[in-house]
């Protein structure tokens, strides 16, 4: 199978998804100009023109307020945030109306959105350009949230996104994007709402997401040195949640080690350890282990940055103290 970018991959999904549908057009500051500073957009003027490849204000809210309008009137527009980051500049337009008009009306329109935002800690880009706010969203009823690890799912959890008729927050860890990995030629979607299981094993289950997959994975490696075979599952999608893929491993594993790049106060890990408790408590033979970023905004120095980040031998480490 050929071997693309993260990159690549979803400007591939986009190109795809465009030319099959005449509705899906894509905004955002520097996108016709640029390409998209990572790459993304490069190209896609070329072949579609700058009347479905926009160039915006630098005005999130517009921007995000025009995605919602577009998709009212029967566009499907994706809509990127440059940085998420900045998602925090059009909050209202996130939370209190992509992600609700479709109850507030009775289910008569729908918001086929996707909102791309590129997230993570990347080369010292400082306290308002590394952050990972996914789990902000997996509090917003009304809201799809995908966190693709690897390029096949960034194309396939794409052109799923854009298919969708509700919106959909598509986060991609900038630090990806230049990581190259076989992606499915054609028509390849990968469901929302599915985690993978991207290592098997029965001694214990580390879940993870993103870039942290990775490290999730080489913490496998580490642990497979010590005679500890773990199950690592790539969440893909945090809303919906596949509960049941981590209770099945759980059943096998009995513990459970979750790791993300994201605070661990209030996260993504948090919810997971709270579902366990509440619906699978007796299949646990120890604690949940719980990985994230201290309570601290990212640092720009790199010796602190550095500080911040969970490593693969903090999640081995994790999981050690509980197969004890």
């Amino acid at each position: 199978m050929r071997k693309i970018t993260f990159s690549e991959a979803t400007l591939e999904a986009m190109t795809e998804e465009m030319q099959r549908d005449d509705r899906v057009f894509v905004m955002g500051e520097d996108i016709a100009r640029q390409g998209g500073i990572f790459g993304q957009f490069k190209g896609l003027p070329q072949k579609f023109g700058t009347g479905r490849v926009l160039d915006t204000p630098i005005s999130e809210t517009a921007i995000a307020g025009a995605g919602v309008g577009a998709a009212l009137a029967g566009l499907r527009p994706v809509v990127d945030m440059h940085f998420a980051d900045f998602i925090t500049v059009c909050m209202d337009e996130v939370v209190n109306q992509m992600a609700k008009i479709r109850y507030m009306f009775g289910g008569q329109c729908t918001i086929p959105l996707v909102l791309r935002a590129p997230d993570g800690i990347i080369r010292s880009a400082a306290a308002q350009h590394s952050q990972s706010l996914e789990s902000w969203f997996l509090h917003v009823p009304g809201l799809k949230v995908v966190i693709p690890s690897n390029p096949a799912d960034a194309k396939g959890l794409l052109k799923a996104a854009i298919r969708s008729d509700d919106p959909v927050l598509y986060f991609e860890h900038k630090a990806l994007f230049p990581m190259k990995g076989p992606v499915p030629g054609g028509d390849h979607v990968v469901p929302i709402g599915k985690a993978s299981i991207s290592r098997a094993g029965q001694d214990v289950t580390i879940v993870s997401y993103s870039a942290m997959a990775h490290r999730a994975l080489e913490a496998a490696d580490k642990l497979a040195g010590q005679g500890i075979e773990a199950e690592v599952i790539d969440l893909r999608t945090i809303s919906p949640l596949d509960k049941e893929t981590i209770f099945t491993s759980l059943a096998k594993t009995h513990r459970l080690v979750i790791a993300h790049e994201a605070v661990k106060t209030g996260g993504v890990g948090a919810e997971i350890a709270a579902l366990v408790a509440e619906e699978a408590l007796d299949l646990l033979d120890a604690p949940v282990a719980r990985l994230g970023a201290p309570y601290v905004p990212v640092p720009f120095s790199p010796s602190l940055e550095k500080l911040v980040k969970i490593t693969a031998d903090d999640i081995a480490g994790a999981a050690l103290a509980i197969c004890k």
